[in-house]
């Protein structure tokens, strides 16, 4: 979160597809959402199943775990040896799991799709990239959408007074709770589906022209 504390440096972020509660301010945690011990063997187990070239990497007390096949999306310097099965590290509460097929077996689209049945009542899954093969999976009932209506609720903040933008999956539950919600036109195709509004491309400042709108005054 350094840029966002760096551009704002105020305020809560709502992290980690809603898994947490981050003070930018105080750069501090503030709650979390962990997915068990028991429920992290239970996730890896579903998905060797379902999926049998998937490979695994999990977050847990701030660290970053994956496994020696697993060939992560960009190199964050977090672990640079890796583990041979996840299972190994699975020894804390963690914050998110993420499952890849690392030669594009699958797309993202389509792991969504098996995932979201295999991992039915036993944790939350979607994903930010349709050009990949990457699943985001965070504990049962945690999303974007969930944790923002708890915060707002917290604030006495309806869904009506909510604005909200996205491009991806796990943007969809948000999209879906706020009540002025855009979609970005060049996002995933299913976006508008999700969303009250669309705006136009992000490389075109589609985020940018809606909140100019927004804060508009009367002349």
């Amino acid at each position: 979160m350094s840029e966002i504390y760096e551009a704002f440096g105020f305020g809560n972020a709502i992290c980690a597809n809603g898994a947490m509660l981050y003070d930018l301010k105080n750069q501090a945690i503030l709650e979390q959402w962990l997915i068990s011990i028991e429920s992290q063997f239970a996730i890896t187990k579903a998905l060797r199943e379902a999926i049998p070239p998937v490979s695994f990497a999990v977050e847990i007390n701030g660290t970053f775990h994956r496994e020696k096949i697993y060939i992560p999306r960009w190199d964050a310097g977090l672990d640079n040896t890796g583990v041979d099965v996840a299972e190994d590290a699975m020894t804390a509460p963690a914050l998110k799991i993420l499952a890849r097929c690392s030669h594009g077996e699958f797309s993202s689209d389509e792991m969504l799709e098996i995932a979201t049945k295999a991992l039915d009542g036993i944790a939350s899954v979607t994903h930010s990239n349709p050009t990949d093969s990457l699943l985001e999976i965070a504990a049962l009932g945690v999303s974007k959408g969930e944790t923002l209506a708890k915060i707002a609720g917290r604030l006495n903040i309806a869904a009506e007074d909510v604005v909200s933008f996205g491009d991806n999956p796990n943007d969809f539950s948000m999209l879906r709770w706020a009540a002025r919600s855009w979609a970005l036109s060049d996002g995933h195709p299913d976006g508008p589906k999700n969303s009250k509004f669309v705006a136009d491309p992000h490389h075109q400042d589609g985020v940018a022209m809606i909140i100019e709108q927004l804060l508009a005054l009367p002349e």
